[in-house]
């Protein structure tokens, strides 16, 4: 049976189209855009801050937060679409368009039937509770206080629609929430549009923003949050390090152009890397805590490489979900090594949060375009504030030349996990050229 499961698993890899990675855009804690939040990362500098005085009073008193003053939303987006738009919103629509503007793409110049097979795979892992409770607040004031956009300003699908609207794209139009695992899980089924023939291009990742004293609070409650180094933001993000106690917020968007190959090839497009396999799976354990074997983040890598069709030998980075809290970091350094077994000390891990923090839903997404950026220059990003490592895996902690061999094809698996047991791996390689 095995050997069975087995030709049927390479007749498909052979049959199926293959998807390319040809653009990314990202607006994060630590830039604009692509290239200043990669630089700033594999510098290893952090992006986290002291919160505000609105924040008085609350455990947690770090952040990574991005200054709206710097991004000049009004310069990317009219007064008429930012009062429709929630801030994850707006931010999802600035990345699609660095998105397109790097694959060196304008749907303005597509036909209709090329715009008909042009997707977006957009999702939000939480609403903006701010949002909610300043209309409730106006509410209080009378029925018509409440502004008639609130309600589309809240729906988490609202960045898809408004980047299909924006550039006139007809394919499949299809939002994730999934927590945590958000992005990652929107760019995993972007791949399978395109690989089912419901597309030829997708824009797909995730926008977040919810950095308010109610979010804070709340995750406070829950414990999840750090509250040991308020007094120095840098270093309050910590994964894989033995003094971590909880992760820090972040906020921003990421979005990557997916097309398939051919496709690609044929309008000359960049292609950064190629996306070779996705895996999905559940803890049906708990809702906030994975089982201590890790049973769910192993099922989800083992899947995402069986899906890639390649073997476990063949992978030599892990950029992991590791979010700085005691528990989650060891239980996916445990699902690791089940995952490689003897191989693991030949497998780099690094997790970019000590960087940027925990985008909630849009982490997945945007640590899949760093992984994307390493495979296209051969660097692997480094996990900072590592000054005593806890785990049994091989931790990144300096930027480093991923590869010797330019020959050898650099693969790598990207794990996100979320609330509620919810867990993705994208495997995702440097193209060949092949």
């Amino acid at each position: 049976m095995r050997l069975i499961s087995q030709i049927r698993r390479a007749s498909t890899q052979v049959a199926r189209r293959r998807v390319v990675i040809t653009g990314s855009g990202a607006v994060t804690p630590l830039g604009n855009n692509v290239s200043e939040s990669w630089q700033r990362l594999v510098a290893g500098e952090s992006a986290i801050s002291k919160l505000g005085a609105e924040f008085k009073g609350l455990p947690c008193q770090v952040a990574a937060q991005i200054p709206r003053e710097r991004i000049q939303i009004d310069k990317h987006l009219s007064k008429s679409d930012i009062k429709l738009m929630s801030p994850a919103t707006q931010l999802a629509i600035i990345a699609a368009d660095e998105a397109l503007a790097a694959a060196k793409l304008k749907p303005s110049e597509l036909s209709e039937e090329q715009r008909e097979r042009f997707g977006v795979c957009v999702g939000m892992g939480m609403f903006d509770l701010a949002e909610v409770y300043g209309a409730f607040q106006q509410l209080q004031r009378g029925y018509n206080r409440v502004s008639p956009y609130f309600v589309p300003r809240l729906l988490p699908n609202m960045a898809c629609g408004h980047i299909s609207m924006r550039h006139g794209l007809q394919g499949p139009n299809h939002s994730v929430s999934t927590a945590c695992a958000t992005g990652a899980h929107a760019i995993g089924d972007a791949l399978r549009f395109i690989r089912n023939g419901d597309a030829d291009l997708m824009l797909a990742g995730s926008g977040e923003a919810c950095i308010d004293p109610l979010s804070i609070a709340g995750f406070c409650r829950l414990r999840a949050l750090s509250t040991t180094f308020n007094d120095n933001p840098a270093v309050a993000s910590r994964p894989f390090d033995k003094a971590r106690d909880g992760f820090v917020m972040g906020e921003g968007a990421a979005v990557l152009l997916l097309e398939e190959l051919e496709h690609a090839r044929a309008r000359g497009a960049p292609i950064l890397a190629e996306i070779l396999g996705y895996g999905l799976s559940g803890d049906a354990h708990h809702i906030t805590s994975p089982s201590d074997d890790g049973a769910g983040a192993t099922l989800a890598m083992k899947r995402a490489i069986a899906d890639a069709g390649v073997a476990a030998q063949d992978i030599s980075y892990v950029n992991a979900h590791a979010t700085s809290t005691p528990t989650g970091d060891r239980i996916e350094a445990h699902a690791i090594g089940r995952v490689f077994g003897d191989h693991l000390p030949k497998v780099f891990v690094s997790s970019t949060k000590g960087a940027h923090g925990h985008l909630l839903g849009s982490s997945g997404n945007l640590e899949a375009l760093f992984v994307v950026h390493a495979c296209a220059e051969n660097r692997l990003p480094p996990s900072i504030n590592v000054d005593h490592l806890d785990v049994d895996v091989n931790v990144v902690t300096k930027s480093c030349k991923w590869s010797e061999d330019q020959s050898v094809q650099r693969i790598a698996l990207k794990n996100s996990f979320g609330f509620g047991g919810t867990n993705a791996s994208l495997c995702i390689a440097s193209y060949t050229g092949k």
